[in-house]
């Protein structure tokens, strides 16, 4: 099984401070065909303007995963928690029995590029909470890099939900190899530049769901890729 979704097929809305890509349906965006994938819930690409922002807003019941491609977020929650992610951090924030939080962009003058990704929780109603992480270019360089996991594995984030996150930086021709195990599938999503999955090139914006081995190879310079491990 093979399912590819294409980046100029999701949903997309510019508000002007907010240019926004949707995988699956969100918001204003509903696709009944594409209401997520396994427990992937939610792959937003956002850029948002200098200076703009989402101000406090409620979340329960979720696990949320931040990567920021370019520029940098200013991150503020009601759990007293206040950070800048960069390009190589790695925030989750597991909404639980509800969490307030605000995101900026941290530049006036900057853009910033950013996927955000939700994923249903193991179980409802757990307690709020925080996590971030840098992982440099050189640990992900040509290699499926575990950045969130359930248990917190190798460094990794900890997520409260039977899924992993791998991320990898792919050089040209640089090559990888996935195999989801018995009872398990994966979502490749690329998040910049370009890959060849089994003969296929996607670019930016670009995903593939599988239940089978999946041979990747890098198309362009260098590119972003995150992969996720899921339950059937």
């Amino acid at each position: 099984m093979l399912t590819i979704r294409k980046s100029e097929e999701r949903g997309h809305f510019d508000f002007g401070w907010l240019d926004t890509r949707h995988t699956f349906s969100f918001g204003e965006y509903y696709d009944p065909a594409h209401m997520g994938f396994s427990l992937l819930r939610v792959i937003n690409d956002d850029r948002v303007a200098p200076g703009g922002g989402f101000p406090m807003h409620p979340h329960r019941d979720m696990e949320i995963v931040t990567y920021v491609l370019d520029g940098a977020l200013a991150h503020k929650d009601s759990l007293g928690n206040g950070s800048t992610i960069q390009p190589g951090d790695v925030q989750r924030m597991s909404a639980g029995t509800g969490i307030r939080h605000s995101e900026f962009n941290a530049s006036q003058d900057k853009p910033v590029h950013l996927l955000q990704i939700w994923l249903m929780p193991g179980k409802a109603g757990i307690a709020p909470g925080y996590e971030q992480k840098m992982f440099d270019a050189e640990s992900k360089r040509n290699r499926l890099r575990l950045v969130a996991s359930p248990d917190g594995a190798e460094g990794s984030v900890t997520i409260h939900t039977d899924a992993s996150i791998r991320a990898s930086i792919l050089d040209k021709d640089a090559s990888l190899t996935h195999t989801p195990a018995k009872g398990r599938v994966a979502w490749l999503h690329v998040a910049r530049g370009s890959v060849s999955v089994g003969g296929r090139t996607l670019k930016e914006g670009d995903a593939i769901g599988a239940d089978e081995p999946l041979a990747i190879s890098g198309v362009a310079p260098e590119s972003d890729i995150l992969l996720f491990d899921l339950p059937v």
